[in-house]
């Protein structure tokens, strides 16, 4: 553990009350991953009732790990997340694995919002179209254009108001039928938890909330009280969406749909709202995918200033003042997945490392002292057995090549360690 380790002098306002707080969870979860995620949770869970269950459990694991992240955030507000807190609690490499998940965790989530974009805009070419989305969005960041707090208000608003939509035109309409929500075929706790797990994806975004420490007033008090509020109405959002989806098309129709939330407004024989929901998918994945790319080039500069990464990656663009190629590093990967890979794959793959992630998070929650203002107990260890079980509950194919990808990081680390070493750095 580092001894070394003072919160640093800041400056930042303190403005942010619980309202605002939770619109800024809101506006971080409830994006693209709805749209794309239940799909293949349905057809992991193979009910309706798993598939809800699955959802709960998914919301329960999020709390766990936010809460432990809100008490890691207020001790070491400085940007980095769980590759500070890592590196400060457990040390040097449990933090670096903790940035390489973020990292290729993230991308993984950049290619699966862009495969969104793909198959809600024009689903015959949607590789094409998800690759193209990335390459206008890496140009946007390269120029310095970032997302503000009113985009990502008005983002959420609009994919909420479409959300609504397909509900009540799908709750309403003749197809529907109750006794499609809760039936399917025999289910298995298994596929369950691999539901749980895939699910998780779409609840990713619940981390910014446990960074607002040093802009919220009174911090003890707010940002627990608005991380609850922030997934509860996700989990009710997503929830209600569910279920009408379910009513037309089943969990088999829902398992097997590319664009669930079209399929299911055409099911409800509401087709006129087909470009509604399409616009409403390709927003919130635009927005979602810019943060995001936002987010994996700053943790891709910070780990290659710490020559983690090539260092050439931590370059500065003398005018824009962007980290610009780390983000031209990460917008051609990310463009590459998206024109390649499947998205059920990658919605795998970024859940497995994220699930990584955070498991450190609430192993480095576990060490802070009561001074420290660690959580009460039961919840990184409730938080860390989560992320254990719905790692290794997810598709074999994504535990694998999540598994590989990190123990190459963690090579790289090592080799890393030996060559600084024998240079004498």
């Amino acid at each position: 553990m580092s001894t070394n380790s003072a919160v640093p002098e800041r400056s930042l306002s303190r403005r942010i009350g619980v309202f605002d707080a939770v619109s800024i969870g809101l506006g971080s979860m409830i994006g693209a991953g709805i749209f794309i995620a239940l799909a293949p949770a349905a057809e992991a869970a193979g009910s309706g009732t798993g598939l809800l269950v699955g959802l709960a459990v998914a919301a329960l694991v999020a709390y766990c790990n936010a809460t432990s992240s809100a008490r890691l955030a207020a001790r070491y507000p400085v940007s980095g997340g769980t590759y500070i807190y890592g590196r400060e609690r457990l040390g040097e490499f449990w933090g670096y694995l903790a940035g390489w998940g973020f990292v290729v965790g993230k991308i993984a989530s950049c290619s699966a919002m862009a495969l969104t974009v793909g198959f809600y805009a024009w689903p015959q070419h949607a590789h094409a179209v998800a690759a193209g989305a990335v390459v206008a969005l890496t140009v946007v960041n390269y120029f310095g254009v970032q997302k503000s707090a009113w985009a990502t208000r008005a983002i959420v608003t609009v994919v909420l108001a479409v959300l609504a939509a397909v509900g009540v035109a799908t709750i309403t309409s003749d197809a529907a039928q109750a006794d499609r929500v809760l039936g399917g075929t025999d289910g298995s706790v298994s596929g369950v938890l691999q539901a749980a797990g895939l699910l998780f994806f779409a609840f990713a975004g619940y981390a910014r909330i446990a960074t607002l420490g040093e802009e919220v007033r009174d911090p003890a008090k707010t940002i627990p009280r608005a991380i609850p509020i922030a997934l509860g109405i996700t989990l009710f959002v997503y929830a209600a969406v569910a279920v009408a989806a379910l009513s037309v098309l089943g969990s088999i129709g829902l398992g097997a749909s590319e664009a669930p939330l079209t399929d299911a407004v055409v099911a409800a024989g509401a087709s006129g709202l087909e470009p509604v929901v399409q616009i409403g998918a390709v927003v919130a994945a635009l927005g979602s995918m810019l943060a995001l790319l936002l987010g994996v080039s700053r943790t891709t500069f910070a780990m290659a200033k710490d020559r983690h990464l090539p260092h050439g990656l931590a370059a500065v663009h003398p005018k824009f003042k962007v980290p610009h190629r780390a983000e031209l590093a990460v917008g051609v990967v990310v463009a590459t997945l998206a024109a390649t890979t499947d998205v059920r794959q990658v919605i795998g793959f970024s859940s497995f490392a994220v699930l990584v992630y955070y498991l450190i998070a609430n192993a480095a929650a576990w060490t802070l002292t009561e001074t420290e203002g660690r959580p009460v107990r039961i919840i990184p260890i409730a938080g860390a057995a989560g992320c254990v079980v719905l790692a290794f509950s997810l598709p074999a194919s994504s535990v694998l090549a999540g598994t590989v990808v990190l123990a190459f990081g963690a090579l790289a680390y090592a080799a890393h360690n030996i060559l600084a070493r024998r240079l004498g750095h």
